[in-house]
């Protein structure tokens, strides 16, 4: 497997994400580097932040100071192909199975239990397969306009235009992505930091490719697997909480389906965040944080 590396001196100066680069290998070889911030107590309860599409973990910078301070260990990782991480050269290096498979070597190598989980768009349809493998190391879910599908739900518009999008531009264009699935302009600087892991095409092929991996029919290769976790998740019967923003096309209603389905989403404190869009930890960072704190301080 050919793999690329973005060179560290891009991610130089990027406004508010002055952490330390910390990696773990995540494949058999240990020839690939899964990146990941790692801030507060070593030995405090873990609230995992997983990002999605075409994101990495500064999309969590406004999130990770105020865990980590009120005495969490806030831990943001950038999945393969994103962010600091290595970035397999071939669209065919990438698989449902394999990001699994990546996001599942990175929480056994840190030894996570007690977890607390924030997923996003793909943070959530790979963090809830690890839920649904694990319960016993997670503690408790917030999800955040993301779902786990099937292939037997309906498939937004805004969704399936997306699709086609992601596969026909000649330029994969990352920060005017992001900025399209934000309510808030964004900083020519704060863009640029959305660039920064992706010096050319070449370096985008986990981007291309997640639009595609996404179970959209009953016989998409990843439906009978996530038609299983979903027997396992109904069994999850820990803190399930919906945080989803109240102005992303893509997910909207799934939060009403994931409260259904999900034991542990009965009468919990679910909350629609406003002025949010689909990256809504860019748009509303803190009241997502302030969401997390609050579940946290119920668990013991």
């Amino acid at each position: 497997m050919e793999v690329l590396r973005t060179p560290d001196s891009r991610f130089e100066g990027l406004p508010g994400y002055a952490y330390p680069p910390r990696y773990r290998n995540v494949d058999e070889a240990g020839n690939l580097r899964m990146h990941y911030v790692d801030e507060g107590p070593n030995k405090a309860r873990p609230v995992l932040m997983l990002h999605g599409e075409p994101s990495w973990s500064y999309l969590y910078r406004h999130m990770i100071p105020m865990i980590a301070e009120a005495g969490h260990r806030a831990i943001a990782p950038d999945l393969i192909g994103f962010g600091r991480s290595d970035k397999p050269a071939s669209l065919d290096d990438y698989t449902y199975a394999s990001h699994e498979s990546w996001l599942e070597a990175f929480v056994m190598a840190l030894d996570l239990h007690r977890i607390i989980l924030v997923c996003q768009d793909w943070g959530g349809l790979l963090g809830l397969r690890l839920v649904a493998k694990y319960p016993e190391r997670f503690d408790a879910v917030i999800a955040a306009n993301t779902f786990l599908p099937s292939g037997r739900e309906p498939v937004s518009e805004a969704f399936t235009a997306w699709q086609k999008l992601s596969q026909e531009i000649p330029e994969f264009d990352v920060s005017r992505v992001i900025q399209g699935g934000c309510k808030t302009k964004l900083s020519e600087q704060v863009l640029a930091a959305y660039d920064a892991p992706f010096p050319d095409e070449d370096y985008k092929m986990a981007a291309r490719k997640f639009p595609l991996l996404v179970p959209t029919t009953p016989d998409s290769p990843d439906s009978i697997a996530n038609q299983k976790h979903w027997g396992a998740l109904a069994k999850f019967d820990k803190p399930f909480i919906t945080a989803f923003s109240d102005g992303d096309p893509i997910t909207r209603g799934a939060d009403r389906f994931l409260q259904a389905a999900i034991p542990g989403a009965k009468n919990a404190p679910h909350t629609t965040i406003k002025g949010g869009g689909h990256f809504l930890q860019e748009d509303r960072g803190p009241e997502l944080a302030n969401v997390v704190l609050d579940v946290a301080r119920t668990l013991k």
